[in-house]
């Protein structure tokens, strides 16, 4: 029989030989005793959706900044009634969250404060929102301008002439700290608006449920499906493309992604359509943008031929390509005129009415923020790194480029002071022979926590959980927090988890856990993942369904699927556990189970 909790994060043995890990982390995001009773009192689940692997210190950068940035706009900004924020710690290099629920007794006084605050943002969603894309494509020149280049041998003359008085050395750090600042802004406007959609999302999901007491948490998600979003348009420009090459006749020149030869007037065509294309839409990463090692689609183009080549192989079959957006609008329609009928009032109406048209309206940035912020953004951001840490190596302070992933954000400050203050009196540096033996280290270190599995979860059960993020995205729920629990007792070829999208469906299973993995998908196949990621979308034509271990009805691989017509089940918690490539299962989207048939 199961336990009633989750083993204590004091109480984990983690790999060996990793001692001193805590070192590759801010002290603030370690369990501790400073902290032991409220931390072992707590719920903590291992976010795989985002922090999948084991962070380096600079990776940890991003999960620390968007998870205080998610915080701050629930508890401060927007006082979201039920649910402050979302406590993070890092242990052996996973990233752990716990959902802050609020005092029962403080509930009540928060609701006028979080409607008049979201009321705004909801009556004036069009107006902020076109404010908002101008803000965050500013943030994204800005970081683009930064210039980490090395220092020179001698400062411009012009320096001198117009009276500066201060020279690259002093550019240097400045724009390594505005650097950090832009990054934490980008995060800043990353929740402006994602919390209140969810948040919307959810009062309206409160009031089907209240209205409709047997309708299925699939029904509600279907009524919001159907929406054009920003973040399709990469996959939308490769479908282009690939019938662009079809009409130009060059479509063989992409039998072999890795050696596309677009030679003469036709490639020269195609080659311009593709710049068109490429910036922003091809700032899209092979996995979710948080980590270093993600690939951009622009700096690795390897990867969108190879789904151009996979659309090319559809088109010269016959096979329709397009999204089936009538088909996933008349039946949203249609759930929407059955469950509106059933209400007896006209005020009623009304209010259901007034619910789903704001969920319609704020639906789309749930989808939009991931590419400006995680891909674009991202993309940009991590470039930038790569930069800085090319001139570090270059002039001597690091061993190699990618040293400076095993360097803290606030360790990189030391470096640059080393870097400006030992060329200003020219004399050696100090960092290669500082920093040399810890980064050895902490990659050893590193290497061997990436060879560690982490528990799905710590600490104390919770009674409810409440905090929209943690239910929407991550599909934490109550129930689900006890099918973990309860995940040994019951039958070991069956899986439960949210009925993300509808349909049937029975199939050869093929796990992915990596990007690189994703073009092993046969058509055919159902593909089984920890988590899916918004540029894998040109393989859902090819699949018979999905199944994920962690996400919520509003995960983008919930989305998706629903706007591909894949069925699916997501937040299963142990599928890639259960289930093994070649192994044949159903996965009823409808019901939320998966089967393993044989």
């Amino acid at each position: 029989m199961a336990d009633n909790r989750f083993p204590s994060p004091f109480k984990i043995e983690g790999p060996q030989g990793v001692d001193g890990w805590e070192e590759l982390y801010p002290y603030s995001v370690s369990f501790g005793e400073a902290r032991r009773e409220y931390e072992e009192s707590r719920f903590w689940f291992w976010d795989s959706m985002h922090w999948g692997k084991a962070l380096t210190p600079w990776d940890s950068t991003f999960m620390e900044l968007s998870i205080a940035s998610l915080s701050q706009m629930n508890s401060r900004h927007y006082r979201i009634p039920p649910a402050d924020g979302v406590d993070f710690r890092v242990l052996y290099g996973y990233a752990y969250l716990s959902p802050v629920g609020v005092d029962p007794e403080k509930i009540e006084a928060r609701v006028p404060q979080f409607t008049e605050r979201a009321g705004h943002y909801f009556a004036n969603w069009d107006q902020l929102y076109e404010n908002w894309l101008v803000k965050v494509k500013d943030t994204i020149d800005q970081i683009e301008s930064i210039d980490f280049g090395p220092l020179p041998e001698m400062e411009d003359l012009s320096v001198v002439t117009d009276g500066l008085g201060i020279g690259s050395g002093y550019e240097l750090l400045s724009e390594y700290n505005r650097f950090k600042d832009l990054i934490l802004k980008t995060w800043n406007y990353h929740f402006e608006f994602l919390n209140l959609g969810y948040a919307a999302y959810l009062d309206f999901f409160g009031f089907c449920k209240e209205a409709f007491p047997s309708i299925p948490d699939l029904g509600i998600a279907k009524m919001v499906a159907g929406v054009e979003v920003d973040l399709f348009r990469p996959n939308e420009e490769l479908k282009v493309l690939a019938q662009k090459a079809v009409d130009l006749g060059i479509a063989r020149a992409f039998d072999d992604p890795a050696n596309v030869d677009l030679a003469g007037d036709a490639g020269a065509e195609w080659q311009a359509a593709w710049a068109e294309a490429e910036d922003p839409w091809f700032n899209f990463t092979s996995g979710n943008g948080f980590y270093h090692f993600d690939k951009i689609w622009r700096d690795y183009p390897e990867i969108p031929y190879a789904f151009i080549r996979d659309y090319i192989a559809k088109i010269e079959a016959g096979d329709d390509i397009s999204r089936p957006i009538e088909e996933i609008r008349a039946e949203r329609d249609r759930i929407v005129d059955e469950y509106r009928d059933l209400l007896g009032t006209d005020e009623d109406r009304e209010a259901f009415d007034g619910k789903l048209g704001l969920a319609r309206v704020v639906f789309p940035y749930v989808e939009n923020h991931n590419f400006y912020i995680e891909h674009w953004t991202m993309s940009v951001v991590w470039r930038k790194v790569k930069e800085l840490g090319a001139t570090l190596a270059k002039d001597g302070l690091m061993a190699a480029d990618d040293d400076i992933l095993f360097l803290r954000r606030d360790e990189v400050n030391e470096v640059l002071w080393d870097y400006y203050s030992n060329w200003a009196v020219n004399a050696p540096t100090a960092a290669a022979h500082h920093w040399g033996p810890k980064i050895a280290r902490r990659r050893e270190i590193h290497e061997r926590l990436s060879a560690w599995q982490p528990p799905k979860a710590l600490g104390e059960p919770p009674e409810v959980i409440t905090e929209p993020f943690t239910i929407m995205l991550w599909g934490i729920t109550t129930e689900s927090v006890q099918n973990w629990l309860g995940s040994d007792d019951g039958d070991e070829n069956a899986l439960t988890g949210m009925a993300a999208s509808p349909g049937t469906a029975e199939g050869i299973a093929r796990l992915v856990f990596d990007p690189e993995d994703v073009d092993e998908l046969v058509d055919g196949e159902i593909l089984v993942a920890p988590i899916t990621a918004p540029s894998w979308a040109p393989v859902f034509p090819k699949i018979r369904a999905c199944v994920t271990d962690i996400g919520g009805m509003m995960s983008h691989a919930a989305i998706v699927c629903r706007e591909y017509g894949v069925p699916a089940v997501t937040g299963t918690g142990f599928a890639t556990n259960k289930i093994k490539t070649g192994d044949r299962i159903r996965v009823d989207g409808s019901s939320g189970t998966v089967t393993i048939v044989g």
